[in-house]
């Protein structure tokens, strides 16, 4: 274990620079339609997606987990966890003032985590928007302990498998799916593309972007308890357990977790056709 010198540990809590972003009506309908987006105000462009919360933070997102760990382990990172808190949908037209930092730093067995909190705020009042915490872990590093303060838990009680779910949601990827939510969610990464560069890497072929996939689950959420009404959703949080396919089914299964602080929680997972999760520990929230 190393004793954490080879760390940037002077970056924990500590704010990247501010960055801004315009809300392109066009962006968000694309985006929409890159993940078959089937609820009409976003189809429309009269909200973006919830997911879409990713595409302005996208680098930053990435870059403030990197700069906790060594250079040896920038390029070893997966996406674990995500944690979106929506205050308010994202609206085409406005502009968006972003940040990021890194908060937690946390060493396991296979490798280390990196939490990172990102905030979106209106240029215009200053609002928060959302807030979003990503998960980074890095593959074979070492650190001895744990620093800094991580994102809340939303670990799946066990205790709800007692119930049947009250919905199950089956969705199918399209076989060029990847291709078409590379652009609008600006994440050209070429395990996603290149099909002998995923190969190369360990990989069976071309997998999902996990963003792609979360955005699918919130569809399956929110066509099924808040139809008339998008903006309801405040929380949706997930561990990535498994990469998903291009061309392949997903089916997630929800349970009603009771109400929280005005909130109707719900608790889902998601599993591939190939018997394995892709999603587990999934938490959604919506507004009662």
């Amino acid at each position: 274990m190393t004793d954490g010198t080879d760390f940037n540990l002077e970056r924990l809590g500590c704010w990247g620079a501010q960055d801004t972003f315009v809300v392109e009506r066009e962006r968000t309908i694309a985006y929409a339609e890159a993940t078959n987006d089937p609820i009409r105000a976003h189809r429309e462009g009269r909200y973006a997606p919830p997911v879409f919360a990713v595409v302005p933070v996208m680098v930053m997102m990435a870059d403030a987990a990197m700069c906790v760990v060594p250079d040896d382990l920038m390029l070893r990172i997966l996406h674990g966890e995500h944690d979106f808190r929506f205050r308010r949908p994202i609206e085409p037209g406005e502009t968006l003032s972003v940040r990021a930092r890194p908060v937690a730093l946390e060493g396991k067995s296979s490798g280390v985590v990196v939490t990172s909190q990102i905030e979106t705020r209106s240029v215009s009042n200053g609002d928060l928007v959302n807030e979003q915490y990503f998960t980074g872990f890095f593959r074979g590093g070492q650190f001895d302990g744990a620093l800094g303060e991580a994102a809340a838990a939303h670990g799946f009680d066990e205790t709800l498998r007692a119930q049947d779910p009250v919905c199950t949601v089956t969705q199918r990827f399209d076989a060029d799916q990847t291709f078409r939510y590379a652009g609008p969610a600006g994440d050209p990464m070429p395990i996603h593309l290149d099909d002998d560069f995923a190969k190369s890497t360990g990989l069976p072929g071309i997998i999902m972007h996990g963003l792609c996939t979360i955005a699918f689950t919130s569809h399956a959420l929110i066509t099924e308890f808040s139809p008339a009404d998008p903006t309801r959703l405040e929380r949706l949080a997930v561990r990535l357990a498994s990469p998903a396919f291009p061309g392949r089914q997903v089916t997630t299964s929800v349970w009603s977790a009771g109400a929280r602080d005005g909130r109707d929680v719900y608790a889902f997972e998601t599993e591939a056709d190939n018997g394995k999760f892709v999603i587990r520990d999934g938490l959604a929230e919506f507004a009662s």
